[in-house]
């Protein structure tokens, strides 16, 4: 079967002679993503001088992206198998340029929400659709894992490029620059897109259900915001009933996938070992980064004093090292096996969160750097592999729900990692013991410390900054080291979850092959 299987896939790869210029439209939409992902934590100082939004309002405008995005990923995947990928790829790109536009002109706390929520739903159109489409552009596994990779090194190369460009803007023109950057990716991205993108999409495809989106957009925001509720304040009534009301949702639309003639997400995807084990390593994986990834920039920034265009350059590394192992991910896997390269990657990263557990304020940037590439390196040959793997278990049609469900644990990790390993260092900065007349709000955060000591005397302002670094080092100390006990453990479920998995595992364009379980 496989002998009469390769020359067909080869003759269909030749019939698409643009599908590497496919793919440069399609690495623009993950590469806007990932800045529009970074770009925000540099200019909140900026917006909240400017917008003046509450505690409470800030949060949600750095909140209600992750929220919306996490969940509507798996309904909008869905949608695009159903409807075609390219049309809500094309469709999800042009309003998220026209929302950009309203994020950067956003006159007050309530309406940046609301601009940030419905760049929350475009958002949820590209990921899903991108990588569903390398699904079906790319039928030799072979060219399909380069592609991939190349996917994955353009994410990485974007949470790079974010900081670097939006510290160049922040320091030359006002904070909704940073989100206009949009508009000339997008043009380009419609106006190629257009001519080179072919259409796929199930044929067989069954109805929308709505019922099944609102139970998974009611689930998964409801089960982040009562995670991140009871980081930040413990755990209330509005938390008990938000993560109640989550998981009794997502109950139930596991259970109506499993009853339904066309489900929008086929449960039984998960029955797969290498699936499951590959989606389970990105949510952890991500969950374990996370901490350094949200402090890094306060560190670089607010305890050892630089520019916003220096501390996006100061995090390069971990973008160079990501690109790097993600070109040459595949055949490492090939060479090595799927499990090594995926653990290896998993413990190099964990090995590097341990070593970040000695920072101190002074530590000298060829250690911070050293760290950062390491990170890159294993993370990057992580998540390349764990993406091949989920496409290449399901069959093309479900390329789209399987790319979301992808993506969905990318976001949950996400808002697990930032609640769980962000309440440390939170916690730990809370507590920390300022100089007589120290404001109460200095004990909220670091740049509220750093904005109180203005008004302080000099002695005062000195004393205050020190203990508030201090005690912010100590929260990043152990934070990281949590973070690192994540990989490692990550690490060694991998290497038994992956066992026997192989990237050209004899599934193919036509859909997977017996379960190695």
């Amino acid at each position: 079967m496989t002998s009469t299987l390769q020359p067909a896939r080869a003759a269909e790869a030749e019939q698409r002679p643009g599908r590497w210029l496919a793919l440069s439209v399609l690495v623009l939409a993950v590469l806007l993503v990932a800045v529009d992902a970074t770009v925000l934590g540099l200019a909140t100082p900026y917006i909240s001088e400017d917008l003046a939004p509450s505690g409470t309002q800030l949060l949600w405008i750095g909140d209600v992206y992750s929220f919306v995005i996490a969940g509507l990923l798996v309904s909008m995947g869905s949608l695009g198998d159903r409807i075609g990928r390219k049309r809500i790829l094309l469709g999800g790109a042009t309003a998220f340029g026209a929302i950009s536009v309203l994020n950067a002109y956003a006159t007050t706390p309530e309406l940046m929400i609301l601009a940030r929520a419905l760049l929350g739903v475009a958002g949820a159109t590209l990921m899903p659709a991108t990588l569903a489409l390398i699904r079906n552009l790319f039928h030799d596994p072979r060219e399909r894992s380069l592609a991939v990779g190349i996917w994955g090194a353009t994410a990485s190369a974007g949470t790079a490029v974010g900081p670097i460009t939006g510290g160049f803007l922040l320091e030359h023109f006002w904070w909704g620059s940073v989100f206009l950057i949009n508009l000339p990716v997008m043009a380009v991205l419609v106006l190629v897109g257009i001519r080179t993108l072919p259409e796929s999409r199930n044929p067989e495809p069954g109805p929308w259900d709505l019922r099944s989106v609102l139970l998974s957009l009611v689930g998964v925001i409801g089960v982040v915001y009562a995670i991140k509720e009871t980081a930040t304040h413990g755990l209330t009534w509005s938390a008990s009933a938000s993560g109640l009301l989550g998981a009794g949702a997502l109950h139930g639309f596991v259970r109506r996938q499993l009853t339904m003639p066309v489900p929008l997400l086929d449960m039984r995807l998960f029955r797969r070992r290498g699936f499951g084990g590959a989606v389970l390593a990105d949510l952890l994986t991500v969950l374990g980064m996370s901490g350094l990834v949200f402090f890094l920039s306060q560190y670089l920034q607010l305890v050892q004093g630089r520019q916003p265009f220096e501390a996006g350059l100061a995090e390069l590394p971990a973008a160079v090292g990501a690109v790097a192992s993600g070109l040459f991910a595949g055949r490492a896997a090939r060479r090595f096996s799927v499990r090594a390269v995926v653990s290896g990657g998993l413990a190099a990263v964990g090995l590097a969160l341990a070593a970040l557990t000695v920072l101190d304020r002074s530590t000298g940037y060829p250690f911070l750097g050293a760290a950062l590439l390491v990170v890159g390196v294993g993370a990057g040959f992580s998540f390349t592999i764990t993406a091949d793997v989920i496409l290449s278990s399901v069959p093309r049609e479900q390329a789209g729900a399987a790319s979301a469900v992808s993506e969905t644990a990318y976001e949950l990790g996400a808002a697990l990692g930032i609640a769980l390993l962000g309440s440390i260092v939170t916690g730990v900065y809370h507590g920390f013991t300022g100089p007589a007349g120290t404001p109460a709000g200095a004990h909220e955060s670091l740049g509220a410390a750093v904005q109180a000591s203005a008004h302080m005397s000099p002695g005062s302002a000195h004393a205050l900054l020190d203990a508030a670094r201090d005690s912010f080092v100590h929260g990043l100390h152990l934070a990281s080291g949590a973070g690192a006990a994540v990989l490692l453990t990550t690490a060694a479920a991998a290497w038994f979850l992956l066992r026997n998995q192989e990237l050209d595992g004899g599934h193919g364009a036509d859909g997977p092959g017996p379960d190695p379980a």
